[in-house]
């Protein structure tokens, strides 16, 4: 089941190489696409983050606390040209590993679809989040992104996904 906030404007961002801003890039009936140079410094600074961070997602999932909900993983797929990170939600951790179900449409790699159960490697993890009463925690990449718009794109991005961050 596709959440909320997946249904809104930020689903996946891609790196291209010599991208040095924000693309986004609409898709009929489906979570716009935002671009993302591979070297951006605020974007690479959240990937590292959630990174060095992974570790609260997992203490929040094992809880079982009912105020926590939407537990989703970012992993990458490279691609021919670029590299595509797509959300993975209904996250369960096996025998130490995660698995989980695509929860984007993807538009560049032909090694998923949506709907795909999956395990993700922690070496492709790119982020994390989950929410508390609406409330994000983790989703260094959606604030990254977030942080590039105009005043007005903040406010339509988050009456899109009813998130609240802060």
């Amino acid at each position: 089941m596709r959440k909320l906030f997946i249904t809104g404007t930020l689903a996946v961002f891609i790196g291209l190489l010599g991208c040095k801003h924000v693309e986004k890039i609409e898709r009929e009936d489906e979570p716009a696409i935002y671009t993302v140079g591979d070297d951006d410094k605020e974007m690479n600074e959240a990937i590292k983050t959630a990174n060095q961070t992974l570790h609260e997602f997992e203490v929040a999932l094992k809880s079982k606390n009912p105020s926590f909900s939407t537990f989703s993983l970012k992993t990458s797929f490279k691609t021919p040209q670029n590299i595509e990170h797509i959300w993975v939600s209904d996250i369960k951790i096996i025998d130490g590993n995660y698995f989980g179900i695509v929860d984007n449409l993807p538009e560049y790699t032909n090694d998923v679809k949506l709907g795909d159960t999956i395990e993700i490697k922690r070496n492709t993890i790119s982020d994390w989040m989950y929410l508390e009463n609406n409330k994000l925690h983790g989703g260094y990449t959606i604030r990254a992104v977030r942080n590039k718009m105009t005043e007005k794109e903040k406010k339509q991005f988050d009456e899109e996904n009813g998130l609240l961050i802060e």
